[in-house]
Order: C-alpha cells, then structure tokens, then sequence
C-alpha cells in the first residue's frame, strides 16, 4: 500500500454522488476498504451539514467534514469546530440583485435555507453562510458576477456552469481542508482533493493529488494532476484503487 496519501477529501455532488444522487455500491465499498487501511475519508461540499450528514452516516464516516464550502468545519459528526459567518448587509445587497436579475437564489443560514420561495423576514436577525444564484442566462450571471467582483470581500465559486455561489472572502474548500489537516496532524501534501466544479478548485490545486472527475467543468479538468471517470462511472471507486492501493 502506498502511505503517501492520509486524507481523501471528496466532494459531494457531481463527484461522490451520481447524477441521482446516491452513492454507487462500488464507490460505497472502496471507500470501506480506505477506511480499512487507515485513510481518513472527509466530505467536502456546498452543502449545509444536515444535507451532507446522512450520506456520511450512510459510509460510517467519523472522521472531520467541510461543509457550505469551507464556512463550517466539523471535527467530528455534530462536534463543530468553526464557523465563518458572512455580513447580513452582504446577504440584502446579494438578494436585491437576485430580485433585480429575476434569477432562482437561495442562502444559508446556520439553522436552514431559503430560497426564493421562501424568504426570510429580518435579514439582520440571522446568522448566515454563503448566498447562490442560479440562472441560464449567461449574460445575467455574468452581470451578477461582475457585481459581486464591485463588493469585494467575497469568494464567489460555483458548484455547476449555471450557479455562482459566495462565502466570506478567504472561506473554501482548500482553507478548509487545510484546518482539517491541522486537526489530524497531516500535511497537504498527504492529501487527495477530488471534485468537479469551481468550488473544488482551490482544493485540487493546494492539495498533493488534485484530481478532477470525468464530468468535471474544464477549468477544473486542466488545473487537475489527474482526471478520472465521471461521478455515474464510480470515478471515486477508481482514484482508491489507483492511488491508495498501489
């Protein structure tokens, strides 16, 4: 076995999860054998943490997760180790131009999501994550992006060609992989980052082995050091077989 690599941070959706949304039983079995040999197995995602803890129930995961893209770092399932919280007044001028643009929108707050059909009364009294506009019309995200680029003090990702999502400047996935190295004692180098959007890549670059999945956006796909199968081809299955188990 090659003991180069301690840390496989993976990605959830587009990545771990197949276009339906679950995860493959080939995947599901050579995550087991990682664990196994004593590979720390940790989720990386946009997503809240009550959206991404059943997947890491349903894989016996224990060990530290990122979640929201990096504004919360759990040491352990329901054991937070940090959150980074975004300016509410960043949250109203994000949501004004999602009204203006007329775009689907959504936002986390630390105790749940709204979205466009269901949006909060008192932006002030919450504490919030990370925004996410999502529309077709190239030419209204580009409008969106280049506002959000004015604000400054934002990390503005995507998680598919037609979303923009923003967390608090400096908060991704690679800042947070990062403290979740500095909770087990590891380095980056020891690390393999795999995902298949802009919110991955941070990660892939910073990472050891930075690996794009076959159904990955371009500009992941050329920053990566390798580019496996897609997300419905078990292209997780293959980077444990290829890189762990050498």
């Amino acid at each position: 076995m090659n003991n180069k690599y301690k840390l496989l941070a993976l990605d959830m959706d587009g990545t771990l999860l197949t276009s339906e949304h679950f995860i493959s039983p080939l995947t599901s079995e050579w995550i087991q054998k990682a664990k196994e040999k004593g590979i720390h197995v940790c989720l990386s995602t946009g997503r809240s943490f009550e959206s991404a803890l059943p997947y890491g129930e349903e894989l016996g995961l224990t060990t530290p997760m990122i979640t929201v893209n990096g504004s919360e770092i759990w040491r352990a399932p329901h054991d937070l180790h940090q959150r980074s919280l975004m300016d509410p007044m960043l949250i109203s001028v994000m949501h004004d131009l999602a009204v203006e643009e007329d775009c689907w929108y959504w936002a986390y707050s630390v105790e749940r999501v709204y979205n466009r059909d269901k949006w909060v009364d008192g932006i002030e009294g919450k504490e919030w994550l990370k925004f996410g506009f999502h529309t077709e019309d190239d030419d209204a995200r580009h409008r969106i992006l280049m506002k959000l680029q004015e604000l400054g003090g934002l990390e503005i990702t995507n998680s598919s060609p037609h979303n923009l999502e923003v967390n608090p400047q400096g908060i991704n996935k690679a800042a947070g992989i990062q403290e979740v190295c500095g909770l087990l004692g590891l380095t980056m180098s020891e690390v393999i980052a795999v995902g298949d959007s802009m919110n991955d890549l941070a990660a892939i670059q910073a990472a050891g082995l930075g690996i794009a999945m076959g159904n990955a956006q371009q500009v992941v796909k050329d920053s990566a050091d390798f580019v496996t199968a897609s997300n419905d081809e078990d292209g997780i299955a293959k980077v444990i077989e290829q890189f762990i188990f050498v």
